[in-house]
């Protein structure tokens, strides 16, 4: 494969750069991760107008029309920055309903979600069939649901939920219908919001059914996303590491002379920039290439997922006792790249799947 950049997506990378960083300072995103609801409607706002709600939603549809590898382009920065925000749960419900959605269920859902006027959420791991979805034993009794759902992301702000079930079945539910209650959860990652969803007789529409290879490609996508914040979480504490390697002297020595230091720094350059390739590979295999996708995807899930993770201890490490303060920002990194790592497959369960679809 030989992936370069097209100059619309740089500019979308340049843009998503600029605007996060502008408006996502470190002192804002640890007051918002202490907020109960963890966004502002003004910030909502104005992600909403660059679009970035309907990335992937067709244009007929009245999104961007845009592919994976745009998207990944900026969940990169929402990693690099830490942004709280519903986006990607939006986008992950917009990308259900696109894959396997009724024609009423896309005019009725995609047109708003695609503005940032509606919101949604999927609602995946079950209580005891964990996060996959082939593995849930949720079924439609009479047009409702008695479940729960835990670990659901932006639960309480979203307008839609898109549920799985049993037998590969998804449903569509409001969350504003009878029968659904709401109630927060402690997460790993408090920039990200999770929640428990009970249905108790919650009136659902079935997704189509027979989609199911356009609902493994929306999760492929899903999947990389979050390897891709993981990326950005990566690049941000790389970088805050050797920045404070160069700062801090030890013996009258910056401590990144010394060799442990040195090797530590570029055993995390390693690591990021094999997660970046991997991330943007399978983007670009989901966009052009889906005989390998879904195969990339977990790829890069699986290796990101860790990378995420590794390079923030290991720039927590660099920073001495410093870093574990709760006063330094490197824990909330940490926690997005673990928390990342987590969801939608962890790696282990992303490993399994590049043996299952590789025949082997």
């Amino acid at each position: 494969m030989n992936f370069e950049f097209t100059d619309d997506q740089k500019a979308i990378g340049r843009t998503a750069k600029d605007f996060l960083e502008a408006r996502y300072k470190l002192e804002l995103v640890r007051e918002l991760a202490a907020d109960q609801r963890g966004f502002t409607d003004a910030q909502w706002d104005a992600i909403a107008e660059l679009g970035w709600p309907g990335v992937l939603i067709a244009e007929d549809d009245g999104g961007l029309g845009l592919g994976v590898v745009e998207l990944v382009v900026i969940a990169e920065q929402l990693g690099y920055t830490l942004a709280p925000t519903p986006l990607l749960s939006s986008i992950a419900a917009g990308l259900l309903i696109s894959a396997a959605g009724t024609a009423e269920q896309k005019q009725r859902w995609l047109p708003e979600l695609a503005t940032g006027e509606q919101r949604g959420a999927v609602a995946v791991w079950d209580q005891h069939g964990g996060w996959d979805p082939a593995h849930s034993e949720l079924e439609l009794a009479a047009g409702a649901l008695h479940a729960t759902k835990i670990a659901v992301a932006d639960a309480d702000t979203a307008d839609v939920l898109i549920v799985s079930g049993a037998d590969g079945a998804h449903f569509l539910v409001e969350r504003a219908a009878e029968g659904v209650s709401v109630s927060a959860e402690q997460p790993l990652d408090p920039t990200r919001k999770l929640y428990e969803v009970a249905f108790k007789g919650a009136p659902a529409e079935p997704l189509m059914s027979g989609q199911g290879g356009a609902i493994a490609h929306a999760y492929a996508a899903i999947a990389v996303a979050l390897a891709a914040e993981n990326v950005g979480v990566a690049q941000r504490t790389m970088e805050m590491a050797v920045e404070y390697a160069r700062e801090r002297t030890q013996f009258d020595r910056p401590i990144g002379s010394f060799q442990a230091i040195a090797h530590r720094c570029a055993q995390m350059l390693l690591e990021t920039e094999g997660a970046r390739s991997l991330t943007y590979g399978a983007a670009w295999a989901l966009d052009h290439d889906p005989k390998t996708g879904l195969r990339a995807a977990s790829m890069a899930k699986s290796y990101a997922g860790d990378a995420g993770y590794r390079v923030a201890a290991s720039s927590l490490q660099v920073h001495g006792g410093i870093g574990f303060t709760w006063e330094h920002d490197l824990h909330f990194f940490l926690k997005r790249g673990k928390a990342n790592a987590y969801a939608y497959g962890d790696s282990r369960w992303h490993r399994d799947r590049v043996i299952t679809l590789a025949g082997v």
